[in-house]
């Protein structure tokens, strides 16, 4: 999972990704009739496991209204292969993009249909032209945003919290006494973290720099970051790695329940969970869909751990420099065809839906920004609250930056540069080895 989201005042779709083994060129099965009925639509991405169950229950009730199948496959290497099954003639009907600039590639093979009146409506309707701008290229508007994810989250243990006399900062300041406070308690690291995600990791560590990028300069230089006219060798960039640096670079305060500072690249970050639920990891820095793996987790006592601001495992979003700051980071999918058959736009239109969206977060686990979705069916206090933010006009939100940047560089030598920071090369060396990036 993965992803982002930024600008004015903006919310971002989710990033998970993947890539199914589809042989099917961009056109839907259909019944003997030709019609709806019968009809079979491929959908490919990344999402796997529990959640790719849950999105092909999301169709359920729409089969049922138009006959027509929907086929989810999630395939953990799909940033890595789309692009080229396209090319070489293998797209599935419809594939869900987790970053804006694979969206971009796969727009440049000519093989991405524009998106209809009737999708391009239900964005302007729900989403607005922030996330619009997102799924468009060169004027034209090509993919809807699907789910979302807020990034940024410390989840932490309320129960600890108490016992240790603490409060959830307020600002950066204070994050890092709160951390050496517990350390100072414990005697013992505060943190966990977890960069390693097959071919796409150290991108848990690229999130820790956007958000600071964000908290410290602000949206104006973190939009000009993402369009290439802040380098990452520029100093407001160095200072976000530095600040993060304080935490993630620190043996005293990294890696709770796993070891030092370089298991940092050897831990999974879904992994990390376990450690927060079990109470062995104090706190760890993760986006909103880490509330879907701590239910795959337990508790001391062997219970699925409770998400509450009363429970075991709860977040609270990384303060900024003064207190009060509401500036965030997202993620998200783009939902993209590869065909215009009208069965496989039928399904495209669904998924731009607040119908849509209730099925999926109705389901647990996830949230949507979809404005017409409605943020009590989530499955979690915790997540009601961060799709009532994402969905509201007074949070300030930009799309993840990696995902926004050139593919060399965001899921290139950003995420690589991430993995050399922790195994120790020099700051200075990994900032400049990630702008080379724009090289490539």
């Amino acid at each position: 999972m993965r992803n982002s989201t930024r600008r004015r005042r903006l919310l971002a779709p989710l990033a998970f990704a993947g890539v199914a083994a589809l042989a099917l060129a961009g056109c839907a099965e259909t019944g003997s009739s030709g019609g709806a009925s019968g009809a079979t639509v491929q959908i490919s991405g990344g999402i796997t496991g529990g959640e790719a169950d849950a999105l092909n229950k999301s169709f359920d009730q729409f089969t049922k209204d138009t006959g027509i199948k929907v086929k989810y496959t999630g395939d953990k290497s799909f940033e890595g292969n789309i692009v080229t099954k396209v090319t070489g003639g293998s797209a599935p009907d419809i594939a869900i993009v987790p970053q804006p600039g694979l969206l971009k590639s796969l727009i440049d093979t000519g093989e991405v249909q524009e998106a209809s009146d009737t999708v391009s409506k239900n964005v302007d309707k729900y989403w607005g032209e922030d996330w619009k701008n997102y799924g468009t290229a060169d004027g034209k508007f090509y993919a809807a945003p699907m789910l979302a994810n807020l990034k940024g989250y410390v989840w932490y243990s309320p129960s600890q919290f108490a016992d240790w006399g603490v409060e959830v900062p307020k600002t950066w300041d204070e994050l890092l006494t709160l951390t050496k406070t517990i350390q100072e308690k414990t005697g013992s690291a505060p943190w966990c973290a977890g960069f390693a995600s097959d071919a796409a990791s150290g991108w848990p560590g690229t999130d820790w720099i956007e958000d600071l990028v964000l908290r410290q300069s602000g949206p104006d230089v973190y939009d000009d970051w993402v369009a290439g006219k802040v380098k990452f060798t520029d100093p407001e960039i160095k200072k976000a790695f530095d600040a993060v640096g304080e935490i993630l670079l620190n043996p005293d305060y990294v890696n709770a329940g796993y070891g030092d500072v370089k298991s940092i690249n050897s831990t999974a970050f879904g992994d990390v969970a376990a450690k927060v639920a079990d109470g062995s990891c104090p706190m760890t820095h993760q986006a909103s869909f880490l509330s879907s793996n701590f239910l795959e987790t337990k508790t001391k006592s062997g219970e699925t751990p409770k998400i509450a601001p009363d429970g075991d495992v709860y977040a609270f979003v990384l303060p900024g420099e003064e207190e009060g700051q509401l500036s965030v980071e997202a993620g998200g999918e783009f939902v993209t065809a590869f065909s215009d058959d009208e069965n496989v736009q039928k399904v495209v239109e669904f998924m731009s839906t607040p119908e849509f969206a209730n099925a999926r977060v109705k389901l647990g686990g996830v949230v949507s920004a979809n404005k017409g979705a409605d943020p009590s069916l989530a499955s979690s206090e915790f997540l009601t609250e961060t799709m009532k933010t994402l969905q509201s006009d007074d949070t300030t939100v930009r799309f993840d930056a990696s995902d926004l940047m050139p593919a060399t560089v965001g899921s290139g030598s950003f995420w690589k540069g991430m993995v050399s920071w922790i195994d120790g090369t020099p700051t200075d060396d990994v900032l400049a080895a990630i702008q080379a990036g724009y090289d490539n």
